[in-house]
């Protein structure tokens, strides 16, 4: 072996060396000369000195912002500044309860912001959290558990089933060495490894020569040098990608941006114009002048939106909530009802994360096994769909019970769930020999196992010997087809042995594997009574072929329904997974994911340039064997055509991708804290088909918000052109600026809070997504906007005049005026319930029981407002007679029967055009 040479020379050619990143087609001792580094491990002093180059094995730490400042941060918004503008002008009109109102409002909307966002950058600490504290390495010939946190480039850490992976490793030594790589490559099951180079262009997935940092070792023995520790890791590298990642605006926070910026312009063009045109045109006073400005502003500007739409928002979490779809940030609930593309995960999310046995072959045919993941319950059936029952079958018995026999994994019930306490595809092969009736106390009383030849990755299979009470000693096999397969001289059928077809068998092989199916053939041979020990020369020829075992994680059935749900309202759903494409298009098939799903791996992203690339994202529906910075680019390449992206992770390796999408959506069950930090949304139940349910909230919550807006904006419009009008002419103001300031602090919380309660309207999910450039204030809502407003003012002058004509005092005429206003607010709340359809039904009437209530409450307001005598010295009201009331009804009436028949016009418009 190569000695450790000088310590500077050491230290310049390893940081020379170590940047390569292809130390997994590296020859072991090439590798071990790089790193200069002797069979004894790094003596105690070239170790402190590596430490004192490359730095403690942690990731780095960014820069994270202070609470203060993530804090101040939710004030930097124009819509929060016009809202402290509005809170200063009623400040300088003497309204201090309603100044203090307004900057509630605000200090509300900052504490919401601060708890519900701010902590992307969380995922930066979970990752760090990854590297486990303690290792085991060799110094100087001496094995020592060190801190993690101390192995040096150099290092021979050993490792066994049950560690953590502390840094990234080639392997010098793998003995029945499997190592769990869910988090870095999405694989359902542990990957063997070995310490032959692997190509040099290899996926991550596919490098068997490596083991990697923050993965962890299933079973068997192992030893490797460390390559890259700390923020050299793929797990460091990932960890630099979430920090560098740039975390979009939802659509929501860009559209409500927009909207701030228009409505300021809009107040502070018309405040200017109509300050100049009262004082020079009409000759107001300066005082009188600035007052009726400051009265146009409170009016226009919609002080009570941002709450009532922060607390739609919640509504939605609840909902969202109910059906295990923990939401994380307030705008993504409203982000998800955008969403056009959902990138999901496939493990655990569209499949089971179980391995099941779905078809076995045999030499009389095939057979299919029903079941769900590791559950035991399910049937055997012939091609025909009959029901077979293995033990009248001698060779499904036999081949059962060698799947059974030779094997180390055990199933247990916990809570109701089965799971496997071993290795996956055991565990499968156990729940496979149940649903063959197999008794397993029986068959292992009956067949007691004498000695066995553990699976190793060298000769890729497992063998057990088992001695029956009487006869001759039996050896069951199983491993990789290709290799059983070739070690058979014959194989058994119903009617005896015979000759076995290897080109045959390797045909079946390809067809089982090209469905995606993980295969495992099973084999026996007969050995002399009383053989108590085999060697692998006893096995390696002349067995008898029992048959092939396709095993697959299933798909969760409500993921495809769920799937068809999402194809049906112009969702399309995209799989991005670490698995091999064969598996990953079969699984596609069987979810409905696309009509011809087209699978494209990383090799094929990488070989592509930008043009060909973003084809590649548009057309694809299966993309394996993904490396982070795949998905990643994926999820960027998606937004750039303007979709709305969803994506779905649990391990690190999704962590940037999930942090890059407009919704990340992290497992709730099996997910890494690191996914979950990275993520807007955590699915408790770990499932697909809870997505799309997310979706369909975030569709309702949509509606909502625009209900809320094209009823808010008009009623504001509406007082807002009043003033202006009144000044046009110079006619005395119909409503005074704190009367204006009762309207709004009263309908906004108890009329248009109601809206957020809105049930889902039919159809919602037959319609297809909303774009993502698409303005708030669409072509036809601020139509609506600008239509209401005009009949509001209509029936606000109209009100105040004909009041005037019958003689009544002015402060009369007014208190007439805000009750007209509320009113017609009342009756617009009705027919605003109903974006895509009419309100004049039954259910559209009596409303939903947030809406009753609600009116029930500005009723009362509105009765104390013109009847109580304290607020009538504090609002200038008078009472109003039962006839002027029904009167004022009747504006009422007549504003909602003219906004539904503009709307069915809107409608037959619509759909002739």
């Amino acid at each position: 072996m190569i000695q450790t040479q000088a310590p500077t020379r050491t230290e310049d050619a390893v940081l020379d060396r170590l940047p390569s990143g292809e130390w997994h087609a590296e020859d072991v001792k090439a590798a071990q000369a790089a790193l200069m580094v002797s069979q004894d491990g790094l003596s105690d002093a070239e170790a402190a000195r590596r430490l004192a180059a490359f730095g403690p094995n942690r990731l780095p730490e960014g820069v994270r912002r202070g609470a203060l400042m993530r804090f101040l941060a939710q004030f930097h918004n124009l819509l929060i500044y016009v809202l402290i503008a509005a809170g200063i002008m009623a400040a300088a009109i003497d309204h201090v309860t309603d100044s203090l109102v307004i900057f509630a409002v605000v200090l509300a909307n900052a504490i919401i912001g601060f708890i519900q966002e701010g902590r992307a950058e969380e995922a930066l600490e979970a990752v760090r959290g990854m590297i486990d504290p303690h290792a085991s390495v060799l110094r100087g010939g001496r094995r020592l558990t060190i801190a993690a946190d101390e192995v040096v480039p150099g290092d021979l850490v050993l490792l066994e089933a049950g560690d953590r992976v502390p840094a990234d490793l080639r392997l010098v030594k793998a003995r029945n060495l499997r190592i769990d790589e869910a988090i870095l490559t999405g694989e359902s099951v542990p990957t063997d490894k070995a310490t032959r180079p692997a190509a040099l262009g290899a996926s991550l997935g596919d490098r068997s020569s490596m083991a990697f940092s923050g993965t962890f070792v299933a079973m068997g023995q192992g030893t490797g040098i460390a390559v890259a520790t700390g923020g050299a890791s793929e797990l460091g590298r990932i960890s630099s990608m979430i920090g560098a990642v740039e975390q979009l605006a939802t659509p929501l926070v860009r559209q409500m941006n927009q909207f701030a910026r228009q409505v300021t312009i809009a107040v502070l063009v018309a405040a200017v114009f109509v300050f100049a045109y009262a004082l020079y045109v009409q000759g107001y006073a300066m005082d009188e002048a600035f007052m009726m400005v400051v009265g146009l502003a409170v009016a226009a500007i919609p002080e009570g939106l941002p709450a009532v739409m922060t607390i739609t928002l919640a509504v939605g979490v609840q909902r969202m909530a109910r059906r295990n779809a923990i939401i994380r940030r307030l705008p993504a609930v409203e982000t998800l009802g955008s969403v056009s593309v959902i990138c999901s995960d496939k493990t655990g999310t569209l499949t089971r994360n179980e391995m099941m046995a779905g078809a076995l072959v045999v030499a009389d045919g095939t057979v299919v096994v029903t079941g769900a993941g590791y559950d035991p319950e399910g049937d055997l059936q012939d091609a025909e769909g009959k029901t077979i029952d293995p033990q009248d079958d001698a060779v499904l018995a036999e081949l059962t019970r060698a799947a059974f026999l030779c094997n180390d994994a055990e199933l247990r019930q916990v809570d109701g769930q089965w799971t496997v306490v071993g290795d996956p595809m055991e565990g499968a092969l156990v729940s496979l020999a149940l649903k063959g009736g197999l008794d397993p106390a029986a068959a292992k009383d009956a067949f007691p196992r004498r000695d066995e030849i553990p699976f190793d990755a060298r000769h890729r299979y497992m063998a057990t010997l088992h001695q029956p009470a009487d006869g001759e000693a039996l050896v069951y096999v199983k491993g990789a087809p290709e290799r059983i397969i070739h070690m058979c001289g014959s194989i058994a059928a119903r009617d005896g042995e015979g000759p076995i077809d290897h080109a045959a068998w390797e045909g079946a092989v390809h067809r089982l594997a090209e469905n995606g199916r993980r295969i495992i053939a099973v084999a026996r041979r007969t050995m002399q009574a009383g053989t108590s020990d085999i060697e692998p020369p006893d096995v390696e020829a002349g067995l008898v072929f029992l048959g092939l075992v396709g095993l697959i994680d299933p798909p969760r059935p409500e993921a495809m329904a769920a799937i068809a749900e999402c194809r049906r309202a112009g969702i399309r759903v995209k799989m991005i997974t670490g698995d091999h494409a064969a598996t990953a298009r079969a699984i596609a098939r069987e979810l409905g994911l696309a009509d011809d799903p087209k699978a494209y791996t990383g090799q094929d992203l990488d070989d592509s340039d930008a043009t060909r690339f973003d084809e590649l994202a548009r057309e694809g529906s299966v993309f394996a064997r993904t490396s982070p910075e795949h998905k990643l680019r994926l999820v960027e390449s998606l937004q750039s055509n303007g979709d709305v992206i969803a994506m779905t992770g649990d391990g690190v390796n999704d962590a940037p991708a999930l942090k890059r999408a407009d919704v990340g959506v992290a497992m709730g069950r099996k997910g890494t804290e690191a996914a979950k930090e990275a993520s807007e949304m955590v699915l408790a139940d770990d499932n697909f088909a809870s997505i799309v349910a997310a979706v369909r909230e975030g569709r309702t919550v949509y509606d909502n918000l625009t209900k809320v807006i094209a009823w808010t904006l008009p009623t504001n419009g509406g007082e807002a052109f009043t003033i202006i009008l009144a000044i046009a002419f110079g006619l005395t103001l119909p409503v005074t600026a704190i009367q204006i300031l009762w309207i709004n602090m009263v309908t906004a919380v108890a009329l248009g809070l109601t809206l957020a309660f809105e049930p889902t309207e039919p159809g919602a999910m037959a319609r297809p997504p909303r774009r993502s450039r698409e303005a708030l204030l669409s072509g036809r809502l601020l139509w609506r906007i600008l239509f209401v407003s005009a009949l509001m003012v209509v029936g606000t002058m109209g009100v105040f005049s004909l009041a005037l004509a019958e003689g009544h005092s002015v402060e009369m005429a007014r208190t007439m005026a805000v009750n007209a206003i509320v009113v017609m607010e009342i009756f617009y709340l009705f027919s605003v319930r109903y974006v895509h359809g009419t309100s004049l039904t039954w259910q559209g009437v009596f409303g939903t029981p947030a809406v009753l209530i609600g009116v029930a409450v500005v009723v009362v307001a509105q009765f104390a407002f013109t009847y109580a005598p304290p607020l009538q010295a504090v609002f200038g009201t008078e009472a109003v007679s039962f006839a002027d009331g029904l009167a004022i009804v009747a504006v009422g009436v007549a504003l909602l029967v003219i906004v539904e028949v503009e709307k069915r016009l809107a409608a037959w418009w619509q759909r002739e055009a």
